[in-house]
């Protein structure tokens, strides 16, 4: 169902329901709640990457597990401890897409930091095709990324988004080869992995928390967010490295 492995300080999280085509059910979204919450406490995981198994990322959210009440509320108070989880990871986490991510698992990808994916994959919003409204994330995330023209666009006319499209829009970093993705996914996570973690950490909760902050308080946020990253051993190593013309060996800390 979720399988775990750890490869050169990236710990790799596999959505594994390749006969549903990785359809999210809560047992699933129990085990990556317990799964990002083991790797954010182990300080040897580096990097997060969440992928497939098989030839999907994720179709979305398995509607068989839908009550026959229709209670969604209910359907995504399972989902929100692993979006709040994965957007507030402290380490890089990387969204491998390896096939097709629509719907909420398209969302799982736009809680991550960055996203990768392979020539082949694509993304859809998929809601609007069965009468519903974007959840678990994307009504939040996807106009943030992408901009609201955009974002309104695809959740209405809920296209195949490829990686031309999609990396055009910035909602990828890369696009390597069908073959060996995995590896060149899990290569582009283990280089973040072995950057300054606590500064990572420090960015992306002042790029997020600044996103709507006036400028002043901007700018103040900024200052407490340096000093916070000055006092840090990945720092004094940064700049002993860069005065001794070396690359630096930060241990994220």
């Amino acid at each position: 169902m979720l399988e775990i492995a750890d490869r050169e300080g990236v710990r790799v999280l596999t959505l594994a329901r390749p006969e549903r085509l990785n359809a999210i059910h809560p047992e699933l979204l129990a085990a990556l709640k317990r799964a990002l919450r083991e790797a954010a406490r182990d300080e040897g995981v580096r990097a997060v990457v969440l992928t497939g198994k098989g030839r999907a990322f994720s179709a979305g959210q398995d509607l068989e597990a839908v009550p026959d009440d229709r209670d969604y509320v209910r359907v995504l108070e399972d989902y929100i401890p692993v979006i709040e989880a994965l957007f507030s990871l402290e380490k890089p986490t990387v969204a491998a897409v390896n096939g097709v991510a629509a719907g909420a698992g398209m969302s799982l990808t736009l809680a991550c930091d960055l996203r990768v994916m392979a020539e082949g994959a694509y993304f859809s919003p998929a809601f609007i095709r069965v009468g519903l409204v974007p959840d678990a994330g994307m009504s939040y995330f996807l106009p943030r990324l992408v901009g609201m023209g955009r974002a309104l666009d695809w959740c209405y006319r809920s296209p195949r988004i490829g990686p031309e499209e999609a990396q055009a829009a910035g909602l990828v970093s890369a696009v390597f080869p069908d073959e060996g993705f995995l590896d060149s996914a899990l290569a582009f996570a283990a280089e973040l992995g072995q950057g300054p973690t606590r500064a990572y950490a420090l960015t992306k909760r002042a790029l997020w928390r600044n996103l709507e902050a006036e400028l002043a308080d901007a700018l103040a946020y900024e200052a407490e967010s340096q000093a916070a990253a000055g006092a840090t051993e990945d720092h004094d190593e940064g700049l002993r490295a860069f005065l001794e013309k070396r690359k630096p060996r930060f241990r994220g800390r």
